[in-house]
């Protein structure tokens, strides 16, 4: 008997199971720090430009480490990547507990770090294991995190004036334990190139999703993304769509009670907008792998986007109001751009890395967001410069959002430049490919 007979495979259910609860621990650790920012500042005497890079650190890392999941994956096996990202992220949260500000500073990078390798693992889990429900089970990842996302930011002010602030910051390490032990089995039972490769070739009922089935050529295999624009599109489009979630993660509160607003009643701002991108996180995804072609989401996005900055700006006092309608954009965009990354790969090989090059650019650039409008605030003494810079950044994220909508795959070029973007995933447990499908580019 081989080994791999000796050592059952993870079932269906005890997977479904392990990437619910991973996805409830991809945010939450950012979410929850942006309501106690000013206790933390008072406690640890930090200086403004200490604060917004504690706000900034959490995107910088999910880029940084993003460009180096694949490559563990490859060689360590996904899962065994994936178990070690929730570790990683239950360490992160309980140093950033102990009372001084370098263990603050290190424990949100080993957080971030957790949290950058399992949300670049995570679509190309869906894709090989559930590849007959891309659509329901990105919505269904989407709208945990956004849930988990809101509740750690509802429950953040509360939980500060319950029990300090190292209670409202280290609860969200029992969730992130809870799912390590359960991904523990899943690791040990699964081997990187023993991996089922039925779940790659399953066609699925969605018209953009059949295509996706399709094998690549030996490029997908060994070809650089680089030279793709789509794959650049759906990287811009991601971070764009980054950018603007977590500018108003961090600052809304703020913004909000310099326009008079409670501290508490800007708190649930924000978890009000994370509330309303919950149905949006399952919708979204759903309709986007039913249709072809996508831009018609982009298209409602920039709108909504559009509308409630305009709205920040002229009239501040309706400030629920705009927080409903940026509640749309942002709740839309994020899941969107995760469901490309499984619509443009023609299989679970491409998603990977897809997913890899599009989250190191994408929150690389959305990193700069935070501390930019931290920057602006502080030079001009007010939130309008601010404001007026993401309604221009609308812009390019509706030109490349349309380009990355367009029905197609990403096709890697053979010709592979070295870099950070390139120590990416190929799973050796895909099928030998076929061809590339004729609308890839």
């Amino acid at each position: 008997m081989s080994s791999s007979a000796r050592i059952p495979r993870p079932t269906t259910i005890w997977m479904l199971v392990g990437l619910i609860l991973l996805t409830t621990n991809l945010r939450a650790a950012i979410t929850g720090i942006s309501p106690v920012l000013g206790d933390l500042q008072d406690k640890f005497a930090l200086s403004g430009v200490e604060v917004s890079l504690l706000t900034t650190l959490p995107v910088f890392c999910l880029g940084i480490f993003a460009s180096v999941a694949p490559s563990f994956a490859r060689w360590f096996g996904t899962e065994v990547v994936i178990a070690g990202a929730l570790v990683m992220i239950t360490g992160g949260i309980v140093l950033r507990v102990v009372p001084s500000s370098p263990a603050l500073f290190a424990g949100t990078v080993l957080a971030g770090a957790g949290i950058a390798m399992g949300n670049v693992l995570m679509p190309a889990v869906i894709k090989r294991h559930f590849a007959d429900r891309v659509g329901s089970l990105t919505g269904l990842a989407m709208m945990l995190m956004a849930a988990s996302g809101a509740v750690a930011a509802g429950l953040a002010v509360p939980l500060d004036n319950a029990g300090g602030w190292r209670l409202a910051l280290a609860v969200w390490a029992v969730p992130s334990l809870i799912a390590a032990i359960v991904w523990g089995p899943i690791a040990l039972r699964s081997r990187p190139g023993r991996e089922p490769s039925a779940p790659a070739a399953v066609a699925t009922s969605a018209p953009a999703a059949v295509a996706t089935s399709a094998p690549g050529t030996v490029a997908a295999e060994t070809g650089s993304l680089l030279r793709s624009p789509l794959a650049w599109s759906v990287a811009v489009f991601m971070g764009m769509a980054s950018l603007m979630f977590y500018v108003l993660m961090s600052w809304l509160p703020e913004i909000m009670r310099d326009h008079g607003f409670a501290a508490a009643e800007a708190g649930m701002m924000v978890s009000s907008m994370m509330i309303i991108g919950i149905p949006l996180g399952f919708v979204v995804p759903v309709l986007a792998a039913r249709v072809r072609d996508q831009r018609f989401l982009v298209v409602g996005v920039s709108t909504a986007m559009v509308v409630g900055l305009i709205g920040m700006l002229l009239a501040p006092d309706a400030g629920w109001l705009w927080v409903t309608v940026l509640g749309l954009g942002t709740g839309s965009a994020f899941p969107l751009a995760f469901t490309l990354l499984t619509l443009r790969s023609p299989n679970p090989a491409v998603a990977a890395r897809l997913s890899g090059m599009a989250q190191t650019g994408g929150y690389l650039l959305a990193g700069f967001g935070p501390l930019a409008v931290g920057v602006l605030h502080s030079v001009t003494g007010g939130w309008e410069v601010s404001l007026a810079l993401l309604l221009a950044l609308v812009v390019p994220e509706t030109v490349f959002g349309l380009m990355a909508a367009r029905p197609g795959f990403v096709r890697p070029s053979m010709m592979r430049p070295e870099g950070a973007f390139e120590q990416l995933i190929e799973p050796k447990d895909m099928p030998a490919p076929a061809r590339v499908p004729a609308n890839a580019r």
